[in-house]
């Protein structure tokens, strides 16, 4: 079977690997469509992020639909054909934070497509993949492409858990691509009263706007539109910062009202953080990493059609243009979420000129 391989920055090919056998609880799987997301994306342009660096060949990816191909021993609840979303995340479930319920903070945990640990965790975007059954979460009567998108949702829903309650909060989300468009889905489903989203590109800013935003703004054409929102003391509840910008962080943290929440989702590195604001608003900053239990809450929304993943997926490009798909999901001015086609007869985009 071919996979997608990152050996440096830059390097990326598309390579023969061995295809495996199910073993008892596993099950074989033919990956229909995959999503590149930031992370790979970091993979490929600059070989890692911040002191996660490739240190070897690694198969990317960790956002895919599949079809179950065959079962192993042992194995209930799943059918040979059946589309199902892969959990990319398997943890050890044995460790002091698996035992507490806090199974995205393993000990031990093997996430597809991860360069953190050494040896790497090898992802997903391959043409066959064996997975254990407690990953695959049945998708019927999705697209494949919806499927593979449980796992950005599934991040957007931990961190509206994190958020807290938010039925007729004002909302702030900094960062509109697919992580900050699902957080836009999320904390609407969530009964946010308003939602604000903030970009630097009128491209993200018109899907954020059809994904349910009741403003937008392009900080970028204007620079001071939120010191609006910063008058007696903030206006906003909560924060959904999904652009690891410092700039961002900061404007976001003098729209909010005292005693408001930010949520932490970008990742652009160490920061510098305005803490005499945050202290003197007795702000609450909030990390949201992963998830755990949202995976199959955000596969079973999807299918009851509470929250609409497709306007997201901008582009499906077939396996054998896997580098120029790359290209385009690095450019937001052009593309969303860009998916991968596994599955030849999913591949309906054609690439931007």
């Amino acid at each position: 079977m071919k996979a997608i391989v990152a050996h440096s920055a830059k390097d990326l090919r598309i390579e023969d690997h061995p295809d495996a056998e199910p073993a008892e609880g596993e099950v074989g799987l033919a990956v229909a469509a995959g999503g590149i997301c930031g992370s790979d994306l970091h993979y490929y342009q600059h070989g890692g992020f911040g002191a996660v660096r490739l240190k070897q060949p690694m198969i990317l990816g960790h956002e895919v639909s599949a079809r179950v191909a065959k079962l192993g021993p042992g194995v209930t609840g799943l059918e040979v054909g059946q589309l199902v979303s892969v959990s990319p995340s398997r943890p050890c479930r044995t460790c002091r934070y698996c035992q507490q319920g806090l199974h995205n903070q393993c000990l031990n945990m093997r996430f597809y497509g991860s360069a953190m640990p050494f040896p790497h965790i090898q992802g997903a975007f391959r043409e066959t993949l064996v997975a254990d059954a407690v990953q695959c979460v049945p998708a019927d009567g999705l697209g494949a492409g919806e499927a593979a998108m449980a796992e950005p949702l599934a991040v957007a829903l931990h961190a509206t858990r994190r958020a807290g309650d938010l039925l007729g909060k004002r909302v702030l989300v900094t960062g509109c691509g697919p992580i900050g468009m699902l957080s836009i889905l999320a904390a609407r489903r969530a009964g946010a009263g308003e939602i604000v989203a903030v970009d630097l590109m009128d491209f993200t800013l018109d899907i954020a706007k059809a994904a349910g935003a009741d403003r937008v703004i392009n900080s970028r054409e204007e620079p001071e539109a939120l010191s609006a929102y910063s008058a007696d003391k903030g206006t906003f509840d909560v924060l959904y910062e999904c652009s690891g910008a410092a700039a961002a962080l900061t404007a976001g943290i003098g729209a909010l009202r005292p005693r408001g929440v930010i949520v932490q989702l970008g990742l652009g590195g160490d920061m510098s953080l305005p803490m005499m604001a945050i202290t003197a608003k007795e702000l609450e900053l909030r990390g949201s990493f992963r998830f755990h239990e949202e995976f199959a809450i955000g596969v079973d929304l999807m299918r009851k059609g509470l929250i609409d993943v497709k306007p997201l997926i901008s582009h499906t490009i077939a396996l054998p243009d896997a580098h120029a798909a790359f290209d385009l999901a690095s450019d937001r001015g052009r593309a969303m979420k860009v998916q991968i086609a596994f599955d030849p007869s999913l591949s309906s985009s054609s690439l931007p000129v």
